[in-house]
Formats: structure tokens, sequence, C-alpha cells
């Protein structure tokens, strides 16, 4: 038997997961209130790294996981339909996949409100006027209103990666220079 895709298994999970939260935030008319809660845990998870190994972490039980996660969430001040959520998802052994279920509800909320999400990945921190700068050119490239997530990754060296949808723009410069070593080797 065929060994399932560990991506397509992650991605499938957290949107089945995301699905059933922006269902929930819909009907209890707390869109906001959830991407906020959901964007503070994720910070947290970012700056953590015990945070991040509990998450992905198969070495916990359900128990350990639901305990720890619920400590984090009250600490957190995260109650509700976030609080609630940690919660299913730690005892449903299924934290690996939050990351995914956080872009996938983030996907949906700006699918919601006309808007699509760009995920950029730059060398540096952005500034404000930078994102500005970059929503108002992709929503010269897409035609909506563009939500930007940006994580920093200091191996680009310089430049950004931009994700729309299925579309890649690759400026980075550690994609330029692999592109021009290649291009040496070829010659040489």
């Amino acid at each position: 038997m065929p060994v399932a895709d560990t991506s397509q298994l992650i991605s499938g999970v957290a949107e089945r997961y995301a699905s059933s939260l922006f269902e929930l935030a819909l009907e209890s008319n707390s869109i906001d209130a959830v991407s906020a809660d959901l964007a503070r845990f994720e910070a947290m998870m970012n700056e953590s790294a015990d945070l991040k190994r509990l998450v992905v972490s198969p070495v916990f039980s359900a128990d350990e996981q639901k305990r720890a996660i619920s400590a984090v969430a009250d600490r957190a001040g995260i109650t509700g339909v976030v609080g609630n959520f940690l919660r299913v998802v730690a005892g449903n052994r299924r934290l690996f996949a939050l990351p995914g279920m956080i872009r996938g509800f983030r996907q949906i909320a700006a699918a919601h409100r006309g808007e699509v999400t760009a995920e950029v990945t730059s060398a540096h921190a952005l500034t404000p006027a930078q994102e500005n700068e970059l929503k108002s050119a992709l929503k010269g490239v897409t035609g909506k209103d563009v939500v930007i997530a940006v994580t920093v990754d200091p191996t680009l060296l310089g430049g950004l990666i931009v994700k729309v949808g299925s579309r890649q723009i690759d400026t980075s410069l550690r994609t330029k220079l692999s592109t021009l070593k290649l291009a040496l080797k070829e010659v040489g």
C-alpha cells in the first residue's frame, strides 16, 4: 500500500479544520476576533521554540498536548471559539497541522471579505510603507484587495518571495545567485 504524501495529509486536515473554525466564527459573528486570537497564538508559536516543539512533535500524548495548550491559551487570554478550537485540535492529536489551519482560516476569511492573501517571505522585516507599497502593487496585479502575511527568512539575503494563489514570484538574492552559479557551471 503506498504511503500518503504528508503535505497532502496536513493540507487536507488543515483545510477541514480551518473550514469548521470559519463556520463557527461566521455563526458567532466573530471572524475578526478569531483572526486576532489566531494571529496572537501564531506569534507565540513563532517566538517560542518550546511551544513550536509541542505543536509539531509526536512524542507528546494527546492529554499532555491538551493540558499544555489549555494552559498557554488561558495565560494568553485566548478563550471562546479559538480557545475551544485549540483544545479540540490538541485532543484529536492534530496540532501538527495547526500552522496550516491558521493559514487556511486566513485564506477563507480573506475570500469571504473579497480579498486575496499573499504569503510574503522577506530577508528583512518590511516597514509599514513597504507593506503598503507591496499591497498596492499586488492589488494592481490581482484586481482585489490584498492581505499579506510576512515571514522573515534571513537566508534569502535580499529580495522577496511572494505567493498569491498558485503564482509565485521569487526575486530573492539567494535564487538569483543560485541561477548565476548554475549558468556559470554550464558555460565552463
